[in-house]
């Protein structure tokens, strides 16, 4: 969690609305890693860096156990609109259309 909000306050706390997926996942990407507060280290250079979220509900492992496979309810599944929220309140995030973008 530490690094996804240093990831986070690199990009301001804004993403675009296309970052997230319907499925209730969402990524970005930043340019530099050295935006993390991470020392620079002539021998590796610089280079970017993907974070991507999946968020889950409790009992989405019956989807992936081996045993008694069940599939997820519709009301149970995370949706684009779930994620969206779920990022404004945890992180008091902004979500931008394209139009915004800086």
């Amino acid at each position: 969690m530490q690094l996804l909000e240093s990831g986070l306050k690199v990009k301001e706390y804004e993403l675009l609305r296309r970052n997230f997926s319907d499925t209730g996942c969402f990524g970005f990407g930043i340019q530099e890693h050295i935006d993390l507060g991470i020392k620079y280290d002539p021998s590796t250079g610089i280079y970017g860096m993907d974070f991507f979220v999946v968020l889950e509900r409790p009992g989405y492992r019956v989807g992936r156990r081996r045993r008694c496979k069940a599939r997820v309810g519709i009301q149970h599944r995370v949706t684009k609109d779930d994620a969206m929220k779920w990022f404004q309140v945890k992180y008091e995030g902004v979500i931008l259309n394209k139009s915004q973008q800086i």
